[in-house]
């Protein structure tokens, strides 16, 4: 085989302990005391010596609200190595956190830091707008975040001007925790805005943060276990 054919698809040497190989992959740097967490399922190939624990009991009772059938969606790695993971070819985004946090929809959140502060937390105010996003995940410190996403995704900063920052909640991904929420409801717009009919309704971003936003409307919980 030619072998210059393939070099180009050779991973990269490692610059941080998360990054991007291509688009929809992502490749984490692990070492022996920094634990990770990350969807069930999602380990597409490892280089070295890297153990998985599906279900650890420490987060059993935080992810209750992932629960589907009877497995939990997380499992803790460790180990010393490279680690790929991937979600069925969605595009992959790294967040590195510095003493910042991150609300992230549960069914894009790819990996985290076991190191980090994270739970499971319901968004006040939204169950009438859309069934996704109801249940996000809450996490903060200081760390690495990886989030998957439906298609290229739009990185929003909030704090550029002094406009709201609207977004269909079907396409929400991930935004700064500190940033204002609130909901509209657009009559006129109900036709152009979203994939429902009647009302089209919109969350309303505010302050000092960003939003990620992924070119998807489609509401399909994914987050679920994978033998």
């Amino acid at each position: 085989m030619d072998q210059q054919m393939i070099a180009g698809y050779a991973p990269t040497p490692v610059a941080a302990r998360m990054e991007n190989h291509g688009s929809s992959m992502l490749k984490v740097a692990m070492s022996t005391g920094q634990d990770l967490f990350a969807r069930t399922g999602s380990m597409v190939a490892y280089e070295g010596f890297v153990q998985y624990e599906p279900n650890p009991p420490a987060v059993r009772q935080m992810a209750s609200a992932w629960l589907t059938g009877e497995s939990t969606p997380i499992m803790k790695c460790s180990g010393d190595g490279l680690l790929y993971l991937a979600d069925y070819g969605a595009d992959v985004v790294c967040l590195n956190l510095n003493n910042e946090s991150v609300s992230v929809n549960g069914t894009n959140l790819l990996a985290f830091d076991a190191h980090l502060t994270w739970g499971v937390e319901r968004v006040k105010g939204l169950a009438k707008f859309a069934g996704q996003g109801l249940f996000n995940v809450g996490v903060s410190g200081a760390g690495w975040v990886a989030v998957t996403s439906r298609g290229t995704p739009i990185v929003v900063d909030c704090g550029r001007g002094a406009d709201e920052t609207y977004v269909d909640p079907d396409a929400l991904v991930a935004w700064s925790s500190g940033l204002k929420m609130k909901a509209k409801r657009s009559f006129k717009a109900s036709s152009l805005i979203g994939r429902g009919s009647g009302e089209a309704f919109q969350i309303a971003f505010s302050g000092q943060g960003f939003v990620v936003v992924q070119p998807s409307e489609d509401s399909t919980d994914r987050l679920r276990a994978r033998g």
